[in-house]
């Protein structure tokens, strides 16, 4: 795996030789747990057992939850109440459902930005950064779905103005919009199609993960340095790596342990602080709420969809050059998904030939703009369409695009990199060396 020289699983006795010759499943794990690991990994390497912790926890408490849950607009409300109040341990298996939902985007969040600041996307990693932007997409597909399942208030209305974005589409919208509704309107056969389709989509989300771990088991895992390992000898690897058990297996529990403390003190304590109070009243298509949003993960990319308005002139040039054929709300939907596509295409829009964000730094400052961007674009999201907020959400998403699409490429030509260490091996050995003499230096002049 990952072109690094290491030992390989050897079968030693004639049962394991039997297996091995017609079913290596035994090579192949053990291949995965001994798999040498940059030895420099940070603790922003420790998303990947919490992604994988909440993809397992989100589909076996759905299993369980749609045993009790009923797809009818009739009595999908009542059916949540009654996991509520009737089934045994029901209001817990709901909650870490929902809370799960948002450890799930969190974990996303920071492994998206951590990839994005150490160039994880860059050669030979394109095919894992593909296949991982595909994850997410699935994961806001099926977030979005789930939203909608219990039939209250917000799930109603997010589900009509959501939909509706896909009849904005030119010649093909309205069809698109009642194929995917399974009507005129929000109905009951929407319920069954997002019901299904939520159903579904975890499971097809957890064959694009297993992919996803093969894609950088094979070109082998970045590193906060950005230099690849030595694979000229096996003895070199040893000096840049250790197996991934114990030594990384341990530190990512550790991790994920911390972590559940706190998702647990909020599913037992707060459960419902990243709600909306409205989805706990049962769906009315006669009563809008004043303020319909989504689920808080979604709020960048709503910001950026509401951001462009009729009244914004790139998009009344663009409605101009094709004849109305894109108007405001087109538009949005464009800009919305066009947020997500620029992050997919990043591999080829940023020309810096280095990896590692920790070595650029004009890089550092844009990136941390950024992350601060990001943040604004989820709280602009959750706020009404209205000044002064329209303009932010317009200046905020027009920096996402900018940095992307003009800021990345540039930085490729104009920026001048800091030194990068030559090998995995001297980065650690400069770090240990480091936080060696801070701890001499506290040794040798103790406090007064």
């Amino acid at each position: 795996m990952s072109g690094i020289p290491h030992d390989h699983y050897e079968p030693k006795t004639g049962a394991e030789k039997w297996l091995h010759s017609r079913l290596p499943v035994v090579g192949l794990l053990y291949d995965t747990l001994m798999i040498p690991t940059p030895k420099n990994l940070n603790w922003m390497w420790i998303w990947g057992i919490v992604l994988v912790f909440c993809l397992v926890l989100q589909i076996v408490t759905g299993i369980v939850l749609v045993m009790h849950y009923t797809p009818h607009v009739d009595m999908a409300f009542a059916s949540v109440e009654h996991i509520m109040r009737d089934v045994n341990g029901g209001y817990m298996l709901r909650y870490m459902h929902a809370n799960g939902a948002s450890l799930f985007f969190v974990a996303v969040y920071a492994h998206i930005f951590r990839g994005l600041y150490y160039g994880s996307y860059k050669a030979p990693r394109e095919i894992t950064w593909i296949i991982g932007m595909l994850i997410y997409l699935l994961m806001m597909a099926t977030g979005f779905m789930g939203y909608v399942l219990p039939w209250g208030q917000m799930s109603f209305w997010g589900a009509t103005v959501i939909t509706g974005l896909f009849g904005a589409i030119p010649f093909i919208g309205e069809g698109l919009q009642t194929f995917l509704l399974g009507g005129p309107a929000v109905d009951n056969a929407t319920l069954n199609r997002f019901f299904s389709l939520h159903y579904l989509l975890p499971f097809l989300i957890a064959g694009l993960v297993i992919v996803h771990v093969w894609a950088f088991h094979s070109t082998g895992n970045n590193n906060p340095t950005g230099v690849d390992v030595r694979k000229g000898s096996k003895e070199e690897a040893e000096k840049d790596t250790l197996p991934f058990w114990p030594y990384f297996v341990i530190k990512d529990l550790f991790a994920l342990a911390v972590i559940l403390v706190v998702f647990f003190a909020i599913v037992g304590f707060m459960p419902n602080y990243l709600g909306h109070p409205d989805n706990y009243l049962e769906a009315n298509p006669l009563s809008t709420p004043a303020h319909i949003v989504p689920e808080w993960y979604f709020l960048p990319f709503y910001a950026i969809l509401r951001a462009f308005t009729s009244e914004v002139w790139v998009v009344q040039i663009a409605s101009f050059v094709t004849g109305g054929i894109i108007d405001a709300k087109f538009f949005g939907v464009l800009a919305m998904f066009g947020a997500i596509a620029v992050m997919a295409l990043v591999p080829w829009l940023d020309t810096s030939s280095v990896r590692s964000g920790r070595y650029r730094p004009m890089f550092k400052m844009w990136f941390a703009l950024l992350v601060i961007d990001f943040m604004a674009l989820m709280w602009l999201g959750s706020m009404p369409a209205e000044e002064p907020y329209a303009s932010f959400s317009l200046i905020a998403s027009a920096y996402w695009f900018a940095y992307f699409l003009i800021i990345l490429p540039l930085l490729g030509v104009i920026e001048k990199p800091d030194a990068q260490p030559a090998t995995i091996e001297d980065d650690f050995a400069a770090k240990v060396a480091k936080t060696g003499s801070a701890k001499a230096d506290a040794v040798s002049q103790p406090a007064e």
